[in-house]
């Protein structure tokens, strides 16, 4: 065993020379419940570290904190039983050791495994693949939320997609997303009178003019990949194009892609727009003078979040 940063680390002949030596050791699988039954170190016992739970699910495994527990995740690139081992120590166990490589270290040392599915490869499901398909946006699972501000206060609420669809063809993406205007909601100042007012002029000609302009349009012109594509980490960069208020201007914005293992896709972004490039100047101090308690200032934040099925 070798003492590394504070934490033992245990290789894989150290660990089987433990078990023997030691048979009161502890092994501990920190995976997924579902993974855990796929494959495993036999005489694992399994808590998983990224349930809230995890430490009273390993007390009712491992109830004495005297005891020796050696802890094993997924491989040397994850930081699953690292993790696992923090949170144990704070607890008050006190004979905790992390295997080396974890459960792929074992797995290539030849060594046999337990489970139902062993013989599959395992797959650590950190980067994104992409299959080709035409998606139609599911519009009760995505939604737009926007959030403005002036120098007292903050607005936030929703405005509804009407319909868009996405493609992907040879890992690239495209796709068209129309919103309507129309259907501007605010929620910070729900259940105020002056709820009904805030929407209605937002509607009005001062902002987006929606009696004129009842759709805006968002087009993904030029989607680049972000290498490498971590599935959790912004992995596209979109070049685009929003048609509001009868003006189209170029957006530029980092996204977060997703495919689901029923095969939906998920799209997530978030980035501000400068209303100005679109004629909405209501309250710019950049067009207007002695505007007083009328100031708005010029960016939105918006939020972008899409699911779209086959």
């Amino acid at each position: 065993m070798t003492e590394q940063t504070g934490k033992n680390i245990v290789s894989v002949a150290d660990l089987r020379s433990m078990i023997n030596e030691h048979p009161r050791t502890h092994l501990l699988d920190v995976l997924p419940p579902d993974h855990f039954e796929k494959v495993h170190i036999p005489g694992a016992k399994n808590a998983c570290v990224f349930f809230v739970s995890f430490l009273d699910d390993l007390a009712r495994l491992i109830p004495e904190k005297k005891e020796r527990v050696v802890v094993y995740g997924s491989s040397e690139r994850s930081y699953d039983a690292k993790m696992a081992i923090e949170k144990m120590t704070r607890a008050g166990y006190l004979e905790v050791y992390e295997l080396e490589g974890g459960l792929e270290s074992w797995r290539e040392a030849g060594n046999v495994c337990e489970g139902n599915n062993v013989d599959q490869s395992d797959d650590p499901q950190t980067q994104l693949t992409l299959s080709d398909g035409s998606f139609i946006i599911a519009n009760d699972f995505s939604v737009i939320k926007w959030e403005g501000r002036n120098p007292s206060t903050t607005h936030f609420g929703t405005v509804d997609i009407s319909e868009g669809e996405i493609h992907i063809k040879n890992g690239t993406i495209s796709g068209k997303i129309e919103v309507d205007m129309n259907s501007i909601h605010n929620i910070n100042l729900e259940g105020d009178e002056l709820q009904p007012v805030l929407e209605a002029h937002l509607r009005s000609d001062d902002f987006f003019f929606t009696s004129m302009f009842p759709t805006a349009v968002l087009s993904l012109k030029k989607v680049t990949p972000i290498d490498p594509l971590w599935q959790t980490a912004p992995n596209f960069h979109v070049k685009g194009e929003l048609t509001l208020r009868g003006i189209t201007a170029s957006l530029n914005f980092d996204m977060t892609a997703n495919q689901t293992e029923n095969n939906s896709l998920t799209l997530e972004a978030h980035f501000d727009i400068d209303r100005t490039q679109w004629n909405i100047i209501y309250g710019s101090t950049r067009f207007f003078e002695h505007l007083g308690m009328h100031k708005v200032f010029d960016l939105i934040s918006i939020q972008i979040r899409i699911n779209a099925t086959r």
